[in-house]
């Protein structure tokens, strides 16, 4: 079986942007929302996936995912418009 992996960046409710990674996109965000998947999204749902990127390894994905939370927010923000 052959596995894609994501770095996503959610927007939570309160405008903040939370970071990353999974094999599974729809069912983590889905996880995110009911409150189980990240202590800092719990008291900020609703949550929404506004930038993803595929990854062919785990590795990879969690190399990238370190990328984009050394990122400010204003540079996350660019990386989210130029998607």
């Amino acid at each position: 079986m052959v596995f894609i992996f994501y770095v996503y960046i959610l927007k939570c409710s309160d405008n903040t942007l939370y970071t990353g990674y999974t094999n599974d996109i729809e069912r983590r965000v889905a996880v995110h929302n009911q409150g189980k998947a990240s202590k800092y999204t719990r008291g900020r749902l609703p949550v929404e996936v506004v930038y993803y990127e595929e990854c062919n390894t785990k590795s990879d994905a969690l190399k990238r995912e370190i990328e984009i939370k050394k990122l400010t927010k204003a540079e996350k923000l660019r990386l989210i418009h130029l998607s």
